[in-house]
C-alpha cells in the first residue's frame, strides 16, 4: 500500500495583512463563497484523478486565514477528499485559525465539519507586541481562543514569535512559561525573521527595526529548548515542539518528503516526482478553474537530483534526521550523488552531526548552524 497522502488546501483571504507576512494572503471586500467552494472542489477532483489509489492521512487548511472559511465549505472539502481517495481511520485534519473572537465563534461548527486539530496564530500574549506585529487580536482574545479550542478539538497547537526587537531573556521566559501552562501538546516557536518584500523589511532597511543579533538569538533559542524539554514538549523540528506522538503528521509528510497534493490559490504540491503550483492571485485561480477545471499554473518533472536535494534540505530540519535509503528510493540515486560523505565524517567528529547506519541527523547543539551544515553536506550538482 502506498504511503498516506497529505492534502493541503489554501484559503487565501485575510481581514488584514501582517507586516512580517510573506504568504499568499489577500484582503478583499467580499468573497463569493459558493464560487470559492465549487472552485476548491473542482481543483481537488482534478488532483485526485492524477493520484489514484491513495488514502489521505492528513488534511491541512492553511492560508490566509482558513478560520474565515464557512464551516460548510470545510465540510464539503473533507467530504470530497473522502469520496476521491478515502480518509485514513486516524486522519489528522488541521485548520489554521486566528484568535479573533469572530473566528473562535466558528470553532464548534468547524469541529462538527470534521476538523480535529487546530493551529492558532497567537504570536504573542503582550498587547504592545501584538500591535507591533500588526495582529488584530488582543491578549485576552488569544487566551480565550486557546481555551475554547481545547473545549472543541482533541489537538490544539499555537504559534509564538520570539527574538523580537528589545526582547529580554526574562520577558521571553515568562511568556513561554505562560504558553506552556495551557498544556497543549504542540507549540510552534519561531524567531522573528525579516522577509524580503514585507513592511518589516522596509523598516529594517531604514534602520527603524533591529532584531536581536546572532548571540542573543542563540541564547533565547537555548532557553526555549530547555524549557520546552522540561515541560515534555521537546523540539522535533527547528521551530516545532510536541509531546511524543503529537507531532503534526501533515508537516512531517513535508519534512519526510512524502507526496502531498496542493489545492487552492498558490498551493504547492509534490506528486509522483512532479512539482505542482497553483495560480496565486485569487481572481486568476478562479479564472483558471473556470477555464480548465483546475487551478494549476506549473506542473514540472523534478530531476532525480533535485528530488534528493529537496529531501535532504527538508529532512535535516527534523530532530530524527533523514533516512538515506528512503531518499535513494525516492530519487533513484545512490547516496554518493547527493551526500558529501567526507563532510559528514568531519562534522560528526566535531559533534555537529550523527550518523547511525542509514540515519543521518544534525545534533541538538548544531541545529542553529543548519544552513551552513546543509551547504557542506548536500551535493547540489
Amino acid at each position: 500500500m502506498a504511503e498516506p497522502l497529505a492534502l493541503y488546501v489554501h484559503w487565501p483571504f485575510c481581514v488584514s495583512k501582517c507586516p512580517y507576512c510573506d504568504f499568499n494572503s489577500h484582503v478583499r471586500d467580499s468573497v463569493d463563497q459558493a464560487v470559492w467552494r465549487e472552485a476548491l472542489l473542482a481543483d481537488l477532483r482534478h488532483e485526485a484523478a492524477l493520484l489514484p489509489g491513495r488514502r489521505v492521512g492528513s488534511i491541512f487548511f492553511g492560508g490566509g486565514t482558513p478560520s474565515l472559511m464557512p464551516p460548510e465549505t470545510v465540510a464539503a472539502v473533507i467530504a470530497a477528499a473522502n469520496d476521491a481517495w478515502g480518509l485514513a481511520d486516524d486522519v489528522e485534519i488541521t485548520l489554521e485559525a486566528n484568535p479573533n473572537s469572530v473566528e473562535v465563534a466558528n470553532f464548534a461548527d468547524l469541529a462538527a465539519a470534521g476538523v480535529n486539530r487546530v493551529s492558532i496564530g497567537v504570536q504573542s500574549f503582550d498587547s504592545d507586541v501584538l500591535e507591533f506585529l500588526g495582529r488584530a487580536h488582543s491578549e485576552d482574545e488569544a487566551r480565550r481562543a486557546i481555551a475554547t479550542a481545547q473545549e472543541h478539538f482533541a489537538r490544539v497547537s499555537f504559534d509564538l514569535i520570539y527574538a523580537r526587537p528589545g526582547q529580554s531573556m526574562a520577558a521571553w521566559e515568562a511568556e513561554l512559561a505562560a504558553a506552556l501552562a495551557f498544556g497543549t501538546d504542540h507549540l510552534s516557536l519561531y524567531q522573528l525573521t525579516i522577509e524580503p518584500g514585507t513592511r518589516f523589511a522596509t523598516l529594517a532597511a531604514k534602520g527603524d527595526l533591529t532584531i536581536p543579533d546572532g548571540d542573543a538569538a542563540a541564547d533565547l533559542f537555548d532557553a526555549t529548548q530547555a524549557m520546552t524539554c522540561a515541560a515534555g514538549l521537546p523540539r522535533y523540528e527547528v521551530s516545532n515542539h510536541a509531546r511524543v506522538g503529537q507531532e503534526s503528521r501533515h508537516n512531517l509528510a513535508y519534512w519526510r518528503y512524502a507526496d502531498y497534493a496542493g489545492v487552492g490559490p498558490g498551493a504547492h504540491g509534490r506528486r509522483l516526482g512532479q512539482a505542482t503550483e497553483r495560480h496565486k492571485k485569487p481572481e486568476n485561480f478562479i479564472a483558471a478553474v473556470e477555464r480548465n477545471g483546475h487551478g494549476l499554473k506549473v506542473e514540472s518533472d523534478l530531476p532525480a537530483h533535485e528530488r534528493a536535494t529537496e529531501a535532504m534540505l527538508m529532512g535535516l530540519r527534523l530532530t530524527e534526521g533523514i533516512d538515506l535509503s528512503r531518499i535513494e528510493a525516492r530519487s533513484g540515486l545512490g547516496r554518493e550523488a547527493f551526500v558529501d560523505a567526507g563532510a559528514v565524517t568531519r562534522l560528526a567528529r566535531q559533534g555537529l552531526m550523527r550518523q547511525d547506519g542509514d540515519r543521518l541527523s544534525v545534533t541538538n547543539d548544531a541545529i542553529l548552524l543548519l544552513d551552513s551544515i546543509l551547504s557542506e553536506v548536500v551535493k547540489t550538482h
